[in-house]
This record gives structure tokens, sequence and C-alpha cells, in this order.
């Protein structure tokens, strides 16, 4: 049983998964995706996340700390010059994991994890599903240029329906009109 266990041993004793998640670490940062099991990629995510969001504030203390964690002057220089502008702006979520299935050996989850501004490949995707979305729903609208061309001209499409509507009844009235003015035959006309 896991109770009160607030994080994953990975099998492993201290020192080990501490070394292991620094060498995980450091090759995320160099490679920017790297393959491993999904426990392993979640445990590394608590990992690696509070030492990009350090590496945003350059400063000599923040990379001492960044590197008592990664123990690498290669990731720490990649990690402060590369990846903090990078993703400057972004607030959190650095790191996207990936399903791949099974491991052949030991039906293992596998997973792939990467950072998250360096995957262009689904950045563009996303860029191009984004520009065909003909989706809706209810609440808060957000109107673009683009929209909002599209709104007026189903607005003047509506007002043209309607001026025909109005202008289809009021010639239907005038038809009845006339009809009622039509004496029948066999009556006479009152005067």
């Amino acid at each position: 049983m896991r109770h009160r266990k607030s994080f994953n041993h990975l099998g492993r004793k201290t020192a080990h998964r501490k070394a292991m998640l620094s060498n995980m670490a450091t090759s995320l940062v160099l490679h920017k995706r790297i393959n491993t099991t999904i426990a392993k990629a979640k445990a590394l995510k608590k990992y690696v996340e509070p030492l990009i969001t350090k590496a945003k504030d350059d400063s000599t203390h923040a990379r001492r700390v960044v590197f008592r964690y990664l123990q690498s002057k290669e990731a720490v220089t990649e990690l402060f010059r590369e990846i903090s502008g990078k993703i400057g702006d972004r607030p959190g979520g650095y790191t996207r994991i990936l399903k791949t299935g099974h491991r052949l050996g030991d039906n293992a989850d596998m997973c792939i994890i990467e950072l998250v501004d360096y995957n262009e490949n689904l950045l563009a995707s996303k860029s191009e599903t984004k520009a065909k979305s003909t989706r809706r729903r209810r609440g808060a609208k957000k109107t673009t240029n683009e929209t909002a061309e599209v709104v007026e001209k189903v607005e003047a499409i509506e007002e043209v329906e309607v001026k025909a509507d109005e202008t289809a009844v009021v010639e239907a009235e005038k038809v009845e009109v006339k009809e009622d003015e039509k004496p029948i035959e066999g009556e006479k006309k009152e005067e």
C-alpha cells in the first residue's frame, strides 16, 4: 500500500533516484525530448519544471541552484540561454507527456516527454486547426475581424429577407383587398 507516500519512489533508493532524475533532466534539456516510462516521466515533470521556472531569472544564484540539481554545465547553459528565452512568457506547463504504447519486453507503459515549445510539428498543426475551426458554443463570444465580418454579412442577409417578407405580406394584403372589392355574380352593389 502507498499510504502517505507523497511521491513515487520508483523502486529505488534515494541516491539512485536523485541521480536518475538528474540524468533524465539533463537529457531532456539537451535533447528537448526523451523516451521513457510514464511513471518516470511524471516524476521527471515534477523535478524539471521548477528548474525551468528558476531559469527565467538569469542570476548567479539561480544558476548555482539549478546546477546543484542538473550537475552539467552544458545543460545549465542551454537552459538559461535557449530554453528560458523561448518559454519566457509561459506561466507553467513546460513539458508534455505523449503516450506511445507498451514496451515489448516487459509491457511497461511507454511515453515521450518533451518541452512544449520545441515541437514544431505539433505547433504548426495546432495553428492550422485553429484557422479552420467552425465550432460554436454558448457563453462569452470572442469576436475577431473575420467573425465580425461574417456577423455583418449574416445581419445584412437577414435584413434583406425581412424586407422581402414584409413586401410579400403587403402584396398579399392588397390582393385580398382587391378580391373583396369585386362584386360576386348575382349580388348588387350597395351604395
